[in-house]
Parts: C-alpha cells; sequence; structure tokens
C-alpha cells in the first residue's frame, strides 16, 4: 500500500521528516518497506529557470538556426544557439542551464553541456514542452508570461508537485488502516504516546446539499445480510473531462493512472477514506436500483471487455433490465461513466466480506475496492463518504445535488465489547503498565471505556477494527502503541525443563527417524491437501470421506489427504524422473476423513522402498529390493519399540498386489506389500514400489515405556535344515505356525532360506529350504533330545501338509 506523505499530512499537520514518520509507523505495525520520492515532472524542472531573450540573430553558418543572448538572473546574458521557428527577441522563455538534466519520451536522462553548434557557443538550452516533460508539444520553444522575473526556477512558476511516498507492507488483519485517514489515526496515536498532542482533521461535509429534487432513484435490498447498507445520491448537469492537477498528482503519487475527473474523485476518495464508491451514468439505469443475488449462468461484460458468466451467489448492483455492476468487485461496460455522461448515480455501500472475497476469488478478479471489502471496511462512514465525494465531484465536475441521500440501513452494525484485566495485560506483555497510560492509548485508538474497576476496563470496540474482537486483541493494540522497543528486558535468565516421558510421541519419532536415517533412509514431509481423484484408486479409500476444502488453490490441492501412499508415490515419480531411482523414503504424517459422525484425523508413519538395495559398486552385485527387506525394516521398528505378540494377518486393503498385515490384539498394526501397478502407471513408475503403512496412534497406545530383558542363555543353541517338498499353494505362514504349534518350548526360530520351483520338481510343487534353532536355557540339549523334535515336525508336516523331504 502506498501513503503519499502531502496527502498525510492534510489530517495531521505535522513538522516530522520522512524518516522520523516512516520510523514511528514501522513501530506501529505498519511497516514501511521503502520511502519514495515523487515529482509531478521527472526531474522536478532543477536547473531549468526563467530567461529572457535580449537578442535574437540568424546563425551566420545555418539558416535553420539562431543566435540568441538571455538573461538567466546571472550578472551577464549567455548566449545560446536555438533551432526553434518561434524564439524572439522579448520572450520569456525557461532555459536548461549547464548542467541541468532532462529525460526523453523513453525516460533516458541527458545533460546540458556547453558546446558548440556550426563555430557559436551555446551555453544551455531554450526548451520544448515536451524537453521539460509539462506536454507532449515539440511546435516550437515555450513562451512564457512577460510579467516573470530571469532567473526565476521554472518549478515554482509551473508548481511542481513534490512528494514523499510511503511503501507500507500492509498485514491483512489491518482493514482500518487501508486509507491515509485510517494511517493518519494510528500515527496520531503513536505521536500521542511520544508526547506529541496533535489534532485529527478529517475532511468536512458541512456543505453538502440537495440542490433540487429532480431525480431521485430508488433503491431496493433484497439480501440484507449481503449489502448491510447501501447508500446512493444522484448528481446533475456534470461534465467529464479531465482532472484538475493537484487530484492527478495525488493519484500519480500513489501509482494511480488519472482517467477521468469522475472516476478520480471515487479513486481519490477510497485511498482519503478507505470506502470503495462508484459511479453510474444515471441515464443508462433503467428504473430502481436492485442489489440481488445473480441468475446462475447470466453472461455481463465487466469494464474490461470481458463477458463474465455469473455464479448464483455472486452479489449484483442491477436496474429493472438486469446486472449494471458486481457489487464490491467490478463495474459494468454499459453503465460506466463515459466522455457524454451528464448525470451520475453515486453509489456507497457496506458489503459482507466473504461475500465479495468469494466472488473476486471466483472471477479472478482483484481491484483496490474488492480489497477493501473482503477485508472489512468501516460501516460507519458509508454516508460520510458518499458526501465528500459527491462535494468534490461538484468542485472538478460541476453540477447539482438532485436528490436526497437514498439510504437502506436495516440493521446498525454494532461496535464490539471486550472486558480488559489489568493482570493479564502485565501478564502478556511482561512489564506493568500504569493504567492511565492504558486508558489513554485506548482512547487514541477510538476505543471506548464503559467502565471502568480496580481489576480492569469494560470497553467498547469500533466496529471498523474487525481484528481487535478479544482481550488478548486489545492487549496487542497496547503492546504496539506503547512501543515493543519500550519494553525492558529482565536481566535474570529463567529456564525450566519439561520432564516428558519416553514414550512422548516426539521423542518415539526422533529414535524411529534416527533409527532410519542409519538404514539409509531419507525424510519426506509432503503436503497434506491432495487431489480428490486418489480416492478412485482403491475401494478402501470412499469419496464420500474425503475433506474437502471450501476455497481451493487448484484442484491439485482440494482434498486433504486419506493416505500417505500418493503423496509418497509422487515425491518416487519426481526423483524417478531425475534419475534418482535406488529409493528409501518415510515419513510422519496424518490422514485426514469426514464420517457421518464428524472428522478424524489418524497419525501414520510411511515407509517407501524401491531400485536397487545398495549403489552400484565393484565390489558387491546388484540386487534388487524386494518384500524381505521391507519386512525387515518393519520388524525392526517394531523390535526397538518393544513391540511383542504381534501376529500376522491378510492384507486388507487393495493397494498391494502382494502383501501382508500385522496386528496386535486383532487391530491392525501395519500393513506392507507390494504396489499393484495401475497404481504405480497413474504417477508413471516402471519400477516395484514396496510400501508400509504404520499405525502410528496404535504403536503409541501399545508402548509403555518400560526396558524388559532377559538373560543371555547360557546354554547353545542348536540349528537343523529341512528341505520340503510341498503343493505350491501351501504358505510359508503355514509351515511356521505348525511348526511353533509342534514345539512350543524348544523351537526358538524358523527361517526360509531358499525357495525353488522348476522343471526338475513335480507338476504343482515347490521346494522350501528352512533351518531351525532349537534352544533350551537350563542345559544343553543332546543329540537324542534334537532327532525326536526334528522328527516329530517332519512327521507333522507329512500329514498336515503332504510335504516330504528331497
Amino acid at each position: 500500500m502506498k501513503i503519499s506523505y502531502n496527502w498525510l499530512k492534510q489530517f495531521i499537520k505535522t513538522d516530522w521528516t520522512s524518516e522520523q514518520t516512516s520510523e514511528l509507523l514501522t513501530d506501529l505495525g505498519l511497516e514501511v518497506e521503502v520511502v519514495e520520492k515523487y515529482q509531478s515532472v521527472k526531474g522536478g524542472l532543477e536547473g531549468v529557470v526563467v530567461g529572457h531573450v535580449l537578442t535574437c540573430e540568424k546563425h551566420p553558418d545555418a539558416d535553420r538556426l539562431k543566435v540568441t543572448t538571455v538573461n538567466i538572473g546571472l550578472e551577464a546574458p549567455v548566449q545560446i544557439v536555438c533551432g526553434a521557428a518561434n524564439v524572439a527577441a522579448g520572450q520569456k522563455v525557461p532555459v536548461a542551464t549547464i548542467g541541468t538534466i532532462l529525460y526523453d519520451k523513453e525516460g533516458a536522462e541527458f545533460t546540458i553541456k556547453k558546446g558548440k553548434i556550426r563555430g557559436q557557443e551555446s551555453h544551455g538550452m531554450i526548451c520544448a514542452e515536451d524537453e521539460l516533460g509539462l506536454g507532449t508539444s515539440h511546435e516550437g520553444i515555450m513562451v512564457l508570461a512577460e510579467d516573470l522575473v530571469p532567473g526565476t526556477p521554472a518549478s515554482e512558476v509551473f508548481q511542481i508537485a513534490n512528494d514523499e511516498v510511503f511503501e507500507i507492507g500492509l498485514t491483512p488483519n489491518r482493514a482500518d488502516a487501508m486509507s491515509h485517514y485510517g494511517t493518519a489515526r494510528d500515527l496520531r496515536a503513536g505521536m500521542l504516546q511520544r508526547g506529541v498532542n496533535i489534532e485529527l482533521i478529517t475532511p468536512s461535509v458541512s456543505n453538502f446539499r440537495v440542490d433540487m429534487r429532480t431525480l431521485k432513484i430508488d433503491v431496493n435490498v433484497e439480501d440484507n445480510h449481503l449489502a448491510p447498507r447501501y447508500c446512493g445520491v444522484t448528481i446533475s448537469g456534470i461534465s467529464v473531462h479531465e482532472s484538475p492537477n493537484w487530484l492527478k498528482d495525488r493519484l500519480k503519487a500513489i501509482g494511480l493512472t488519472p482517467k477521468n475527473n469522475i472516476v478520480d474523485v471515487t479513486n481519490y476518495v477510497l485511498h482519503e477514506l478507505g470506502q470503495p464508491l462508484h459511479a453510474f451514468d444515471a441515464a443508462k439505469i433503467n428504473g430502481k436500483i436492485i442489489v440481488k443475488t445473480a441468475e446462475e449462468g447470466t453472461k455481463f461484460v465487466t469494464l474490461d471487455d470481458v463477458e463474465r458468466t455469473l455464479h448464483k451467489e455472486d452479489l449484483m448492483i442491477c436496474d429493472e433490465k438486469g446486472p449494471l455492476c458486481i457489487a464490491g468487485v467490478f463495474g459494468g461496460k454499459k453503465s460506466g461513466v463515459s466522455e457524454g455522461t451528464t448525470t451520475i448515480f453515486l453509489e456507497s455501500a457496506y458489503f459482507d466480506p466473504v461475500s465479495i472475497r468469494k466472488t473476486a476469488k471466483r472471477h479472478q478478479l482483484s481491484t483496490d475496492a474488492s480489497f477493501r471489502f473482503e477485508r472489512g471496511i468501516d460501516p460507519t462512514i458509508t454516508e460520510y463518504a458518499l458526501k465528500r465525494a459527491a462535494l468534490l465531484i461538484q468542485e472538478v465536475a460541476g453540477g447539482k445535488i438532485t436528490s436526497d441521500v437514498v439510504e437502506v440501513y436495516p440493521k446498525k452494525v454494532e461496535d464490539f465489547s471486550v472486558l480488559l484485566n489489568f493482570s493479564h495485560v502485565s501478564k502478556i506483555i511482561g512489564q506493568e503498565i500504569s493504567k492511565d497510560t492504558i486508558k489513554k492509548i485506548l482512547v487514541s485508538l477510538d476505543i471506548k471505556v464503559n467502565s471502568v474497576s480496580d481489576s480492569g476496563l469494560g470497553l467498547t470496540i469500533p466496529a471498523y477494527r474487525v481484528d481487535v474482537q478479544r482481550e488478548i486483541d486489545v492487549i496487542e493494540e497496547i503492546l504496539r502503541v506503547y512501543g515493543y522497543n519500550n519494553i525492558n528486558f529482565s536481566k535474570k535468565f529463567n529456564a525450566t525443563v519439561a520432564n516428558s516421558p519416553r514414550t512422548e510421541d516426539y521423542k518415539v519419532q526422533n529414535t524411529i527417524a534416527s533409527q532410519l536415517n542409519s538404514q539409509g533412509f531419507h525424510e519426506m514431509m509432503a503436503n497434506s491437501l491432495t487431489t480428490a481423484a486418489y480416492a478412485k484408486l482403491s475401494t478402501s479409500l470412499k469419496e464420500e470421506h474425503n475433506v474437502s476444502m471450501l476455497n481451493p488453490l487448484s484442484s491439485d490441492l482440494a482434498t486433504l489427504r486419506q493416505s500417505l501412499l500418493f503423496s509418497g508415490l509422487e515425491a518416487v515419480s519426481y526423483n524417478i524422473n531425475r534419475r534418482n531411482s535406488d529409493l528409501k523414503l518415510f515419513e510422519f504424517g496424518k490422514t485426514y476423513h469426514k464420517y457421518l459422525n464428524g472428522y478424524e484425523e489418524h497419525k501414520h508413519l510411511s515407509l517407501l522402498v524401491s531400485g536397487n538395495r545398495n549403489k552400484e559398486s565393484w565390489t558387491s552385485a546388484q540386487k534388487n529390493t524386494d518384500f524381505f527387506l521391507l519386512k525387515g525394516y518393519v520388524k525392526a521398528i517394531l523390535s526397538r519399540l518393544g513391540i511383542e505378540k504381534i501376529s500376522n494377518a491378510p492384507v486388507q486393503s487393495d493397494i498391494y498386489s502382494e502383501g501382508t498385515a500385522i496386528t496386535y490384539n486383532n487391530d491392525i498394526l501395519v500393513e506392507m506389500g507390494v504396489i499393484k501397478k495401475p497404481i504405480l502407471k497413474n504417477f508413471g513408475i516402471k519400477q516395484d514400489v514396496y510400501y508400509a503403512d504404520f499405525n502410528w496412534d496404535l504403536v503409541l497406545k501399545i508402548i509403555t515405556g518400560k526396558i524388559k530383558y532377559t538373560e543371555i542363555p547360557k546354554y547353545p543353541e542348536v540349528r537343523r535344515d529341512l528341505a520340503l517338498l510341498i503343493d505350491e499353494k501351501t504358505t510359508y505362514e503355514s509351515i511356521f505356525n505348525l511348526a511353533k504349534q509342534t514345539e512350543k518350548s524348544l523351537l526358538k526360530d524358523i527361517n526360509l532360506f531358499d525357495v525353488y520351483q522348476g522343471d526338475k520338481l513335480p507338476e504343482g510343487k515347490k521346494s522350501y529350504a528352512l533351518s531351525f534353532t532349537i534352544q533350551d536355557n537350563s542345559k544343553t540339549l543332546t543329540d537324542a533330545q534334537i532327532d525326536k523334535i526334528m522328527s516329530k515336525l517332519q512327521q507333522t508336516f507329512e500329514s498336515e501338509l503332504g510335504a516330504t523331504l528331497r
């Protein structure tokens, strides 16, 4: 936001420098990012003075040049060679002296130097209008008034406007400061706190009066929620033309391009008071003004010549034949003010911020008006701003006010009530501020003190302070005006050490993250927002369970994710496309679900493994990642967390082509497996991806933090191997469970170390090579005991599974 210092000083008469003012504004929370100089003419005509042409003779060596002597206020006149046909003795002319910097049409600068032109010395330049930036004419030199004194600076003659402009980085919550008046109001509060007692001057509208009641346009507001306050007045007999220089300079200083006197006045009042206005050509209004929402699909052409399709929730300013303007956002082409306009209907209104925001975003429009409406303007100045604009229009365009102010304001926008506790102020700020100082600051901010007690204040907050509705907001206001820099720092250093248990979520996460990092994993953090289309990739995810955003930035960021998988696959695809195909990724994140009884969040840990196990090396052969590697990582995590008594179960999700689940007390703790090819195809992934999904909420519920340990056995363990020929459909899980049931006490571990299927085996058969680890913690096993166990296992496999030894 740009603020003109000259304009600001119309509200506050101050002799402070721009540096002092910008420093105070920054302390108040209106951060001044840069202060720029503005001149209505580039360069400010510095070095250009009034000259009196004493003599003018033909150049001896050039037909089109003339040699002049010019009095420019020095002791002796100077000689200047001029090529203008209209130069003559006795004229008063603008002269650019030696060293003056002028600018061409493209803005490039050039310096006036002493030189010779066809043998004659020239000590300056007599200038034309376009050479000074005062117009576009180059027909000849400018001839000035005869009564001007030679040597008078041209900047005084042409009243060059010089200004300083603050570029303020306005935060979204400071809707009250989106104008020169709002900034001045804040500045005054800051100056009062620093002992500078200064008055805030507001433009008077006491001269507003109805000249004649010849053109009344009725207003009908159909939805008072979307348009709580609406005012209008007609002005007849105006003349639309270029604005006066003072008005154009004000707008140019803050980066606006002047258009015509009517539009310029509405823009002026917008940036002066923060109240958007709109002027309609009254001759183009059929019947009365109707404020209502549009019919779905209505076509409407805006001022930028773009035809837009209206939404049923768009608030429109209409007449009896159709829409005239998108309320608070953009005007319509057919009802706008043109050079032929003689009568206008001037609108000033307060619109619902949410409605304006949605409409502006829907049509991808961002205007000065919508910027203010959608953040919340002051509903109390609607009529005042209308009268201010009407008087300015009469000043710059003539005309008469031909109707009373028509106002629709059925329900007053109420101020906010807040109770302020003095002890809370001291606690939050960290320093005690006197009660009188607090009251003084609040009054300077237009906050009314209704009641005073020993413990606090009862306050009424003006409606335009939409960001101050709670006690903590009031404390923030007190602090920023009091000055952050005025808060003392204690010399005493206090520190607290939190005694949190080992099972605290962040501690467990750090433990597992460190373990995974040591195993070559990289942690990833994906956006929780994703596309709703991902729910269609799995039947275990339901579209009706999607948590959708009301105003998404795009369709790809319209829904909160139901699974960590798809954002993980996006990362896998991104890396593979950049020739990084050997991946180990993990993420701690949340999933979001909508159910009939409300919304739920669930925390997960996901692992993604793809590509080769190790980097390519001459010391070891390349080997692809497989399911068993992923399972090893999963088991290592569960072991590190001390989670035992787990069981295997069939995987329930259909995202896996092959997979398994690990359960704890019949609750699914982890699901893992190989992602289906069709799902990978959606992400352009051609290599296998292995995925594990931990129910982290259940993990945290299970772990106790107690350290369990067992004594290292004193007696040796024994390993025996069996090569079994079994049916192709027999699973390793069935062999594992059967072995554990057969020998419960001494059988410590079972491992599948080789699988073979080939032509040398009977059809429908496969070979499993298994190792069995047997150990007795109380004594050394004998060969007879071991053989007995192995014989019992072999018989069980033969009888239950039809297995035979190879």
